[in-house]
């Protein structure tokens, strides 16, 4: 294999197969910052104690929660249509919502280490019919392990920011190397289309973005139930996956309305849950009163802020809330991604830093299903102006879910350009042995 790769990706396999022995110091430094799970740690270097089912297994990988929540409604088909699915991720957030989340005989493991030996144990033990790769989280050991084994690589969701594709365009001999290995790409958009062919992806198709897609999150309805009632009477506003620095605005945001809206509650929910005991010192030090999730507290009547600290009851929140500023979006991250909440009736403020989503928002915008806000200021004025005009939220809440409605059937058109993929899958089973 490596006599004909170019200089970049040799070098990277030595380094990465000298790494080997370092794995496991690494793992235990990730172990104790919370970044690894301590009963799954041998995933990490491509063992399982799982056994493979029989039969043709279908390998879906997304990197973290939003790439495998995108992903949920196409894994459930395959699923559905009689193959054996296996799902990786690598994130332990990830982990936890896909237990929650995946059908029974689902399986989920941990995506190993990009090393030549891990990848090899990985691809032996499961030894997939064919690898679907969510957005963009391509490792070159996999890919040339894949290709090696002549397993089928398709790029579902296919995602290039312009920032990867500048990159990526400085090593065009590695990245077109390795791209040549992938059978088929299913792009979002034909901006991200015309990306991959650049960097020579040989087959490429825009099915549009399976994020669109998405069912409304569940719900926990004892749950609902509770925070609803402790809740009952007051407007709400909510501020969903935040990053350092918009905490601050939202307190900043509650400090300027409370006065005009008696109850006000602000409900923030950061995008890393281990950063909540920090943002309640923050919130203390400015003298308002604040209830955190995790420690299993809900809000009382003299609460101001209710900090939601933990994972996967975002259903929960965006039911109760009309109105989601979404994180990511006031500091320079990307944007997060506003169709759940969207989904669930509600309207979407946001700042001018999204490129990840830039086309989705653009669209959002234009339509007044979403309004974008410059800084804390300005999110005070749009927030403060629609809850005092039922009607206008309204009518940004509907156009939302026209326009989410309008752009969607990404996953009708994914699952019809695998379909011959897993008819032949289906084929090879049936065939009687030579």
């Amino acid at each position: 294999m490596d006599e004909r790769l170019p200089l970049s990706l040799r070098t990277y396999r030595a380094v990465t197969g000298a790494a080997t022995s370092l794995a496991p110091y690494l793992a235990k430094r990730r172990l104790g910052r919370g970044k690894e799970h301590p009963e799954r740690f041998a995933e990490r270097f491509g063992e399982s104690r799982l056994e493979r089912p029989p039969g043709p297994l279908v390998w879906i990988h997304g990197a973290s929660v939003g790439e495998f929540v995108a992903a949920l409604p196409l894994i459930e088909r395959i699923a559905a249509s009689g193959l054996k699915v296996l799902v990786t991720t690598g994130t332990v957030t990830s982990a936890e919502i896909a237990a929650r989340r995946l059908s029974a005989g689902i399986i989920h493991q941990f995506f190993p280490y990009d090393v030549p030996a891990f990848v090899a144990r990985f691809l032996d033990h499961w030894r997939p019919a064919m690898a679907l790769f969510v957005e963009s989280d391509l490792w070159p050991n996999m890919i040339l392990g894949c290709h090696a084994r002549g397993v089928p690589l398709i790029v579902v969701n296919g995602r290039l920011s312009e920032r990867s594709f500048r990159h990526w365009r400085y090593m065009p001999r590695t990245i077109e190397t390795l791209f040549r290995r992938i059978d088929l790409c299913l792009a979002r958009t034909t901006v991200d289309a015309e990306r991959f062919d650049a960097l020579g992806a040989p087959r490429i198709t825009t099915t549009g973005n399976l994020k669109l897609d998405v069912p409304a999150l569940p719900v926990d309805e004892a749950k609902l139930s509770a925070l609803r009632t402790a809740l009952a009477g007051r407007p709400i506003i909510t501020a969903s996956s935040t990053h350092p620095g918009e905490e601050a605005a939202m307190i900043e945001v509650h400090r300027r309305l409370r006065n005009s809206f008696p109850g006000l509650a602000t409900i923030i929910v950061p995008r890393h849950p281990e950063r909540g005991d920090g943002i309640m010192s923050a919130i203390a030090a400015t003298g308002l009163s604040a209830a955190q999730r995790s420690r299993g507290q809900l809000p009382t009547a003299r609460t101001d802020i209710y900090l939601c600290d933990t994972v996967g009851e975002l259903g929960i929140i965006y039911r109760l809330a009309p109105i989601v500023f979404m994180g990511g979006s006031l500091i320079p991250h990307g944007g997060q991604n506003p169709i759940e909440p969207i989904k669930l009736g509600a309207a979407i403020l946001h700042g001018p830093h999204v490129g990840n989503f830039k086309d989705l928002y653009a669209t959002l915008d234009q339509h007044h299903g979403a309004e974008l806000v410059e800084d804390a200021g300005r999110l005070a004025l749009r927030i403060g102006a629609w809850l005092k005009d039922r009607n206008e939220l309204d009518r940004v809440i509907a156009s939302g879910g026209k326009t989410v409605d309008l752009l969607g059937g990404a996953l009708d058109r994914t699952f019809s350009a695998l379909e011959p993929y897993f008819l032949q899958l289906r084929l090879e089973q049936r065939l009687p042995d030579a």
